[in-house]
């Protein structure tokens, strides 16, 4: 996904980064009760020096803008609620922050994990420098 502008003012262009979307959908996800982590979907991806998106990857065509969440969450929850709030809260969020509409937000449960395994610090699931974005 390149650069957004999300308003062309008199003053100028507001241009969002892909990354600064990234931020704000990794962020309030990590957030909902029985999301345990984020989980890159390739391989690859853990093998670069900067795993970009660290599970959200966003696409945009035609003025359409499409989130993918892979996800771990806590073993005993609905998964449905939980992905269901995830796409509830992840539109939400990146709205009133950007004022962007996310038109699919699509939840990808790739594991579940028991309580007993700790839950990764916020600042963990992100790379060095990835909140500079």
């Amino acid at each position: 996904m390149a650069e957004k502008t999300v308003h062309s003012e008199e003053l100028g262009d507001i241009v969002i980064a892909p990354e600064v979307l990234e931020v704000i959908i990794g962020i309030t996800t990590s957030k909902i009760e029985g999301v345990h982590a984020l989980r890159n979907k390739r391989f690859s991806d853990r093998l670069g020096k900067k795993n970009e998106g660290r599970g959200v990857y966003i696409d945009s065509k035609d003025d359409k803008v499409a989130v993918d969440i892979y996800v771990y969450l806590t073993y005993g929850v609905s998964l449905p609620a939980v992905a269901t709030k995830i796409q509830k809260e992840v539109k939400e969020a990146v709205a009133q922050a950007t004022e962007i509409v996310v038109d699919e937000v699509n939840i990808h449960v790739v594991g579940i994990m028991t309580e007993k395994q700790p839950k990764p610090a916020l600042e963990d699931l992100f790379d060095e420098g990835f909140f500079d974005a």
